[in-house]
């Protein structure tokens, strides 16, 4: 990590993040409205990378409270800089595995909304089984969403775009929504990225996928 990026990790990290599975290897559930100081709304995003969406839809959106879930270290630290830099208070992080996230830190229909912004495609084929978006992730995914709640998930692999569409639209839990509409209860105006705008560079279309549970 840059100086900055240390210098905001060991500022804030104490107050804002929590590693999803302890050195003794429990995974204690969380309280959010203990942790963010309020009861709000809450949005699940798994693998916020260097967060530079999760600190501008958290801007644009405060009367929700952000989970950002990330395994590395640098881009939560970068994530933690935007939260000190903008004065965010709506955000908190956590280090570690989502399926430990969601299997053991968050309950049944506690989530407003759970936000997958371009998972790792693991594009050859031996590799497949590797990706995040599996039916029991997504079957998991359903159950931690309230009824009305919404998956958010945007990919710029083709092949992995089927997979999604598929997986997402088998599990009978959940029914596919357009991006505009009005029953979606948060944004899903994503801002381009870093990683996006090389995606467009390429000429690679992104796919973006929304759905509600029943």
């Amino acid at each position: 990590m840059s100086e900055g990026q240390q210098k905001a990790w060991d500022k804030s990290w104490p107050t804002y993040g929590r590693l999803a599975r302890e050195a003794d290897g429990s995974c204690p559930p969380l309280d959010p409205a203990a942790w963010f100081g309020r009861s709000a709304p809450l949005i699940l995003e798994i693998g916020c990378g260097t967060g530079t969406s999760t600190a501008a839809m958290a801007l644009e959106e405060p009367a929700f409270d952000v989970l950002a879930v990330e395994v590395y270290r640098k881009g939560l630290a970068q994530l933690l800089s935007a939260i000190d830099r903008e004065g965010i208070e709506n955000i908190r992080l956590i280090r570690g595995d989502a399926l430990d996230v969601l299997e053991y830190l968050l309950p049944s229909g506690s989530l407003t909304a759970a936000r997958v912004f371009f998972p790792d495609p693991w594009p050859k084929s031996r590799h497949h089984k590797r990706r995040l978006l599996q039916p029991g992730t997504v079957a998991l995914l359903s159950d931690r969403l309230r009824p009305g709640g919404t998956l958010h998930v945007a990919t710029d692999h083709a092949n992995y775009a089927e997979h999604i569409a598929e997986v997402g639209d088998n599990e009978p839990t959940l029914r596919r929504l357009e991006l505009g509409d009005p029953r979606i209860p948060v944004s899903v105006n994503r801002p381009t990225t870093k990683f996006e705008g090389k995606a467009h560079t390429v000429g690679s279309t992104i796919n973006d996928f929304v759905w509600e549970r029943l």
